[in-house]
């Protein structure tokens, strides 16, 4: 039975909310008025973790992925003893405060695994946490030492379950039979617009139950303590199908319009909170009050934490005297430190070896690397054979019982579902020890957008590799040539877009990603076969560009590109000496990490008074940072042939060549405007 220490840890909860919302006028308080009895349940009774070691591997995961109602992820953080004080909850939504207006991960606060807020993102994540944590427990587990064996729990709303994300994840968590996942899911009838009657009366259980998820009922989450409670260690008896509680309640539980979708996105106002006080036995002139004996049982259950996170070490260590090697491995993946020869072993080439697509330059540098680091693990959205991103002995990531792979492999079949690949990337990287990649044609990251956008503002580390990356793929069409895209990647703040021009900037791409590992990068990768050139280095990858061909004395243009345009570059340049106009090539292949050099070397790169022309096979927008004019194309493309679409965009030497003639013709006489301005 509920112990009454219990129900005053849910009514704390219950008027805790609404003054830190009040405090903001700002916020969300009917939903953590609504959730408090699940979250202190999960809290109180079920999640392992230590705060004072708060990035230990086996602790449970929580994810709140219903974001808007973080002030009861804040509450519960600061009740559990994370780094979230009473003056932060204070702080609530305020400039540089700890408590933001949703929950942002690796941004100083610890007990946040996601970051959530974009709806659906969350639950998503989580499917990434718990195939990571399957894959960890395959790989090091051995009899009588679990090393790995956390949960991870979700608190999910209404709004979550309607973004198409999360259908896709799901659909995925079920396939992979994922015993590890439980989701509470609070069904309050309540969003933005009013009851969800008005546009959202699926049975969602049922959909769950379709997807192979374990699904059960609390009627009343207002009350139903001891059911939430049942169920919660009911969902852990099901090791293999993910679960989810779908858990009624109401919103702003114990306001005046409770129930309503008033309580959901504004602060009650104060004589509301006097009553929901006043209902709940509290001393309405009390503001953010935590009684002593709530303080005194969360201190118990921070206690249990710190005793569960001692057992661990204490395991670890005869885990390490049993399996040294296992444990030596075990330790430098959770560190993040990459493994040595790592560069050693990626492919170089010379201009004597045969024309080649980046894409299959991308296969032969997994083929090198994924043996030598076990933590690279990802798969393709159903687009494998043309991606190539499946190395020699790879084992496909699934459930033992489907014959079709182990929990030990490291190759995930995402399906067609480019956004919940890129989620659970996310969610993968959030884990540790692992180092995840997605992978689709370039033209459909933009499918999984908002999860690559939550990759870059997370600091995760995931690898999106890209093919068929612009006209080149030919007869496709405009519907699968990325135009605009490049621009939409490069817009993001730290993101690391490669598009390497031949062998040695894609292992060097591989290398700079791999070496990068606060931010996600982005590989853009050819289908059409491209000649190895001189002048390219694996090392000068990580300057982001640099001078590939030269000339004696000063150039008259500087001709800089990306990817399978730069040996157009050259081609351009043999033809512009042909008309005693000499060319310095440049070759570009992450913008993000030239803006990043010093302004000596950008100078170095880019000489003052030198007209500069960009040649790229993408939209020309952001380019006039860098040149005086461009090359590109700002239509769609079409249907046809590689060569004839390059040909028919002008992206061939012949057709560059008096273009560029013409710039320099223009600026003979006058001084180009420098275009490398100082950073302030």
């Amino acid at each position: 039975m509920v112990a009454e220490i219990d129900v005053l840890s849910i009514n704390t909860i219950r008027t805790l909310a609404p003054d830190v919302v009040q405090k903001a006028n700002s916020g969300h308080p009917g939903a953590p008025m609504g959730c408090a009895p699940m979250a202190h349940t999960l809290f109180a009774k079920f999640i392992k973790a230590n705060p004072s070691a708060p990035t230990w591997i086996n602790r449970d995961r929580f994810v709140l992925s219903n974001g808007h109602a973080c002030a009861l992820l804040y509450i519960m953080l600061h009740l559990t003893g994370h780094n979230i004080s009473l003056e932060d909850l204070k702080q609530f939504r305020q400039l540089n405060s700890k408590t933001p207006g949703h929950p942002e991960a690796n941004h100083g606060v610890t007990g946040i695994e996601v970051s959530t807020g974009p709806l659906g993102q969350g639950i998503s994540n989580a499917v990434g946490l718990a195939i990571a944590e399957a894959h960890a427990a395959a790989t090091f587990n051995r009899p009588g030492f679990d090393l790995i064996d956390n949960y991870t729990y979700v608190i999910c709303g209404d709004g979550c379950l309607q973004e198409g994300v999360q259908a896709e994840a799901a659909s995925v968590a079920g396939h992979l039979q994922l015993g590890k996942l439980i989701v509470l899911y609070d069904d309050n009838h309540i969003q933005i617009d009013g009851d969800t009657a008005l546009g959202f009366t699926e049975d969602v259980n049922k959909r769950f139950e379709a997807y192979g998820w374990h699904t059960q009922v609390i009627a009343d989450g207002d009350k139903d303590f001891d059911g939430i409670e049942a169920a919660i260690e009911a969902a852990k008896k099901v090791t293999d199908k993910p679960s989810i509680i779908k858990i009624r309640t109401t919103i702003g539980f114990g306001s005046k319009n409770q129930g309503e979708e008033k309580v959901h996105g504004a602060p009650l106002g104060e004589q509301d909170i006097v009553n929901v006080k006043s209902l709940f036995g509290f001393n309405p002139e009390n503001k953010f009050f935590i009684p002593e004996e709530v303080k005194a049982y969360y201190a118990e259950i921070q206690k249990k934490g710190v005793e569960a996170y001692d057992a661990w070490n204490a395991l670890f260590a005869k885990y390490a005297a049993a399996y040294p090697d296992l444990a030596a491995e075990f330790t430098r993946r959770v560190a993040g430190e990459l493994p040595a020869g790592l560069k050693e072993a990626l492919p170089r080439y010379t201009p004597a070896d045969p024309a080649v697509a980046t894409r299959k330059l991308s296969e032969n540098v997994l083929n090198k690397i994924a043996p030598i680091l076990p933590e690279l693990i990802g798969g393709s959205a159903d687009l494998t054979g043309s991606n190539l991103t499946r190395w020699k002995g790879a084992v496909d990531f699934q459930p033992d019982s489907t014959g079709l792979g182990t929990y030990a492999g490291r190759y995930l079949r995402f399906g067609v579902r480019e956004h919940g690949m890129s989620a659970i990337c996310n969610g993968i990287h959030a884990y540790g020890a692992h180092i995840p990649f997605g992978a689709t044609f370039f033209n459909f990251i933009s499918y999984g957008l908002g999860a690559v956008r939550l990759s870059a503002l997370s600091h995760h580390q995931v690898l999106y590799i890209m093919t068929h990356d612009s006209i080149g793929l030919g007869e496709d069409g405009p519907t699968h040539q990325p135009i605009e895209t490049l621009a939409e990647i490069r817009a993001l703040p730290n993101i690391l877009s490669f598009r390497p021009a031949d062998g040695n900037e894609t292992s060097g791409a591989y290398l700079t990603a791999l070496q990068n590992k606060t931010r996600p990068s982005v590989l853009i990768l050819t289908r059409q076969n491209l000649p190895h050139l001189v002048g390219s280095t694996v090392e000068k990858v990580a300057f982001g560009g640099y001078v590939l061909q030269d000339v004696e004395g000063k150039a008259d243009i500087v001709l800089v590109a990306t990817g399978s345009e730069v040996a157009i570059a050259v081609d351009t340049a043999a033809e512009l000496a042909k008309l005693s106009i000499k060319s310095r090539v440049v070759s570009f292949p992450c913008w993000e990490l030239f803006d990043e050099q010093s302004q000596e070397y950008k100078e170095s790169v880019f000489p003052e008074g030198v007209p500069v022309l960009s040649i790229e096979a993408m939209s020309t927008y952001g380019w006039e940072k860098w040149a005086h004019a461009s090359i590109g194309i700002n239509t769609f493309g079409a249907s046809a042939p590689a060569k004839d679409l390059y040909k028919k965009f002008g992206l061939t030497p012949d057709q560059i060549a008096p273009k560029a003639k013409k710039l320099v013709d223009f600026y003979a006489g006058r001084t180009p405007e420098y275009k490398l301005r100082h950073a302030f």
